[in-house]
């Protein structure tokens, strides 16, 4: 299923949710994430809407908040955007945090009272990375995520709003994402997502 696919299947779903919900979006890290089955499997009776659509950058969101975020007027909204950014060489993290900027504020504006977790990215292990995915992961380096975490952080700050690191259990000892958890280098399997839940479930929670 293509980006436009997928926006039309959400669409269509955002019809019949429930407004004043929490909304996961972003991009394919937070599409594969099963967070509503790892919340269940815990006994976290809470309504969550994934809205994440894999390949997007900031742009994409941006241009697609209405069906990813705002048209469900949810309380609060889990943001990881910006990785795929990440991966291009020709945009700056100047360039990125702009649209960021950009997608907080358009939340704010359209969905009164929200609160927004800005997540941090996660690591990436290009010793463990499969051949056709070392060419990007050359690119989006641990040292370029941290940077890039670091105004990601500065951001929610401006904002108000929260930003969050959920990663301890995902990395090793060098801080890269641990090779028993990454698919391919870059992605994670759901043995990962579920080792930081431990860490996440307390602000999907928190009063």
């Amino acid at each position: 299923m293509d980006k436009a696919e997928k926006l039309e299947r959400y669409r269509e779903a955002n019809k019949d949710a429930q407004r004043g919900q929490i909304v996961f979006a972003g991009s394919s890290l937070m599409e594969q994430f099963p967070v509503a089955k790892l919340l269940r499997e815990r006994g976290v009776d809470v309504t969550v809407y994934n809205r994440g659509i894999g390949g997007y950058v900031t742009q994409e969101l941006l241009d697609n908040l209405d069906v990813c975020v705002t048209d469900l007027q949810p309380r609060r909204v889990f943001i990881n955007i910006g990785t795929n950014d990440l991966s291009n060489a020709s945009i700056s993290l100047e360039e990125l945090m702009e649209r960021y900027d950009e997608i907080i504020t358009t939340i704010e504006q359209k969905v009164p009272g929200v609160e927004i977790y800005m997540m941090a990215y996660y690591p990436i292990n290009y010793d463990a990375a499969e051949d056709f995915m070392k060419p990007c992961l050359l690119i989006r380096t641990n040292e370029k995520i941290n940077a890039a975490n670091t105004l990601v952080e500065q951001l929610a700050c401006k904002h108000g709003q929260r930003y969050i690191d959920v990663n301890r259990a995902l990395k090793d000892e060098q801080g890269r994402l641990k090779a028993e958890y990454t698919i391919e280098g870059m992605h994670i399997k759901e043995e990962g997502y579920r080792a930081i839940m431990d860490d996440l479930t307390p602000y999907v929670t928190e009063a």
